[in-house]
Order: C-alpha cells, then structure tokens, then sequence
C-alpha cells in the first residue's frame, strides 16, 4: 500500500466524554432510515437492511467515530489500540498478528452486523470478510477536516445514529470555527512535528491540523507530501519556531543540532495526545486547539471566551519540560529509528517495523 496509507498514525491513553451537544444544524440528519446503502472505497455498494446492533471497528480511528457519536455500546470488538477508549476492553480484541489488522475467526466468531474497515487495512482482508459472509464498510482515504466530517457522518448513517454524528460534526464544526476567528490576521509561525524520524507534508490530515491551527508547516514548505523522514540537516535549516511532539514519541532528539534549535532554547516544544493528532476522527479537533492556545494564547482566550472545554488543559496538552514524562508499555521501543549514520538494511528494517507499528495505531 502506498506510504501515505501505511503511515497515517498512532494514539495513547486519554478517555473524554462525547462532545456537548452541538447547533441546530445537527437536526438535519436526526433520523436514520433502513434499508441504507452506501458505496466504499472499492466501489462496493454496501446495503444494510436493518440497523445494525453488533458492530466491529478494525482501527482505533473507527472506534473512536462510534464512540463519540454515542453508538460504543453496538461496538463488540475492536483492535488492541483502541484500550484508550473509555469500556473498550471489555470489548473482545480481534487484533490479528503481523502484518494482518484482524484476526478473520475472530471477527467472524462475533457475528456482527457491520464491520469498519479504515483504509490502511489491504483489501485482501476485506475481501476475506466479505467472503466469510459478512458486512465491510471500507472507508475512504482521510487526508482533511472535510473527509474526518464525511466519514463521521457515513458512520452514524451506517449504524444508526443519525443524530449522534451530525451533533458530532456541528460540535468540531463549531469548535474550528472558534480557531479561524483566533487566527484571522495573525502572523503565522512555522512549526514541525516529528514522530518517530518522521513528519507529515502536504496531502495530509495531519498537515491540514497545523495550517487551521495557525501555523505553517515546515515539512509542506520544504516540499515533502505524504509522511517521510525529514534529516536532522533540513530541521535546522528551517529552525522551525515550535516542534510538535506527541506522548509516543515525546522528545527532540538528544544531538547536538537539535538542541540548537531556537524552540528547543526557547522551550517552545508541544506535546500532543497521539489519539488527537495522529488519529482522522473526531478528537483531532482538540489537537488543533491545543496548538491554537499555544500559537496565539490572547487571540484565543478572546475568541473562545463563551466556549466551555470538555477537558482539562493539563490532559489535553503539556508543555515539555527539561523531564519527559514516562512512556507507556505499549510505547515503540526504538533508539535510532530514521536518524543518520545507519547503514541501507538498518534504515530499511526500521522503517518496515515502524510503518507496521503505525498502520496498527490509525
């Protein structure tokens, strides 16, 4: 699959409520109808003819969808990544082993109604679903706000829940709008982020999340599309104004250029909950007004005044410090991952390892 798929991200623990209840706007899709069809990303029209009640997510992006739109209670397994969800372990974990998203006699076993497949699942494995018998809905590529909105929308229509995704939708709708009033006329600073020896240029979600949040991102300005590695050489030519991290990858590099760089001395380096920036679905949102508050924190008090938070500043996002907080024991272990002075094979087995790893996080 092409890189832009395998690399698409990763998440860690956080557990938030559903958003608020959203505008008036929301009550245009209030009700679902049945049957309902929908065609995916391999041209399949897929048809349910009555609502489903058992549904299985094959990506933590997927799940996070039904959770927020208040469908998790039709939800009967997901994969290994979603835990960070609030009841999701005691969901049953269909994760399948190497290179497969999904055990097949897992996901079969549990009879669903629906199956959510995200798009960096091969269609080989989709195809194997369909032929057990079952439902698959294959999303599309997400690459934008505009897709994030559209596959929510497709979910809540799919398994019922009409409302609950178009109260989602007005909610990060609203929530982004409060953003572009904060950074309308605002000079824009650079800013990367750095995952893994990794970044994220122009044709992604990831890129979209740092130019609505007011900043221009150094890896679309360099030329770099996709998700690529991005050498030590090229960052501190850039200096970059702030550096982007997230609590799987949560540090700079400890070299000698990287701590040159003016955010580092500056202490202008931000940490991110991976579930928020690395994840198309609905609580991307908070990624970009965390690095709105941190971009322009007047503009955005002024702007968000008559907005109440569903979370804490300190769970949403924390300011790196000379100590980086403890990793996970579900965090990659990787020390030299990306980083020069490695020969072809090394390099090249890192990479393979880390876009396995990644592909399982979406």
């Amino acid at each position: 699959m092409r890189q832009r798929i395998l690399l698409v991200s990763l998440l860690l623990v956080a557990t938030f409520a559903v958003p608020p209840t959203a505008t008036a706007s929301a009550t245009q899709q209030s009700n679902c109808s049945f049957p309902v069809s929908k065609v995916d990303a391999t041209g399949t029209s897929v048809t349910l003819d009555e609502e489903p009640q058992r549904v299985v997510t094959l990506s933590p992006s997927a799940a996070q969808i039904m959770w927020e739109i208040g469908a998790k209670d039709k939800v009967v397994g997901v994969t290994q990544y979603a835990s960070y969800l609030d009841g999701a372990n005691e969901k049953t974990n269909v994760s399948g082993t190497g290179e497969s998203f999904a055990n097949i006699e897992k996901v079969v076993s549990l009879e669903p109604d629906l199956v959510l497949a995200p798009n960096s699942v091969s269609k080989e494995t989709v195809k194997k679903l369909r032929d057990a018998g079952l439902t698959v809905y294959y999303y599309r590529h997400a690459a934008s706000l505009e897709d994030v909105y559209r596959d929510t929308t497709v979910t809540g229509t799919l398994v019922g829940e009409c409302s609950g995704a178009g109260k989602t939708v007005s909610w990060m709708k609203d929530r982004i709008g409060t953003v572009q009033q904060a950074v309308n006329g605002e000079q824009r600073p650079d800013a990367l982020y750095l995952f893994y020896g990794y970044t994220s240029g122009e044709g992604t979600f990831i890129n979209q999340i740092i130019q609505t949040a007011g900043g221009n991102n150094v890896a679309a300005e360099v030329g770099i599309s996709d998700y690529q590695q991005i050498s030590k050489e090229v960052v501190v030519k850039q200096d970059p104004d702030w550096i982007i991290l997230n609590n799987q990858d949560p540090s700079v590099p400890d070299e000698a250029g990287y701590r040159n760089l003016s955010a580092v001395q500056e202490n202008r380096t931000i940490e991110i909950p991976i579930e928020y920036m690395n994840q198309p679905a609905p609580r991307m949102v908070y990624a970009v007004t965390n690095l709105t508050k941190r971009f322009y924190p007047d503009a955005y008090a002024a702007a968000n005044s008559s907005i109440t938070d569903t979370t804490t500043a300190t769970s949403e996002t924390t300011t790196k410090t000379a100590s980086a907080p403890a990793e996970s024991e579900e965090t990659m272990t990787t020390e030299s991952n990306g980083q020069p002075g490695f020969g072809v094979t090394s390099v090249v087995v890192a990479m393979l390892g880390t876009l396995l790893f990644v592909r399982r996080w979406q």
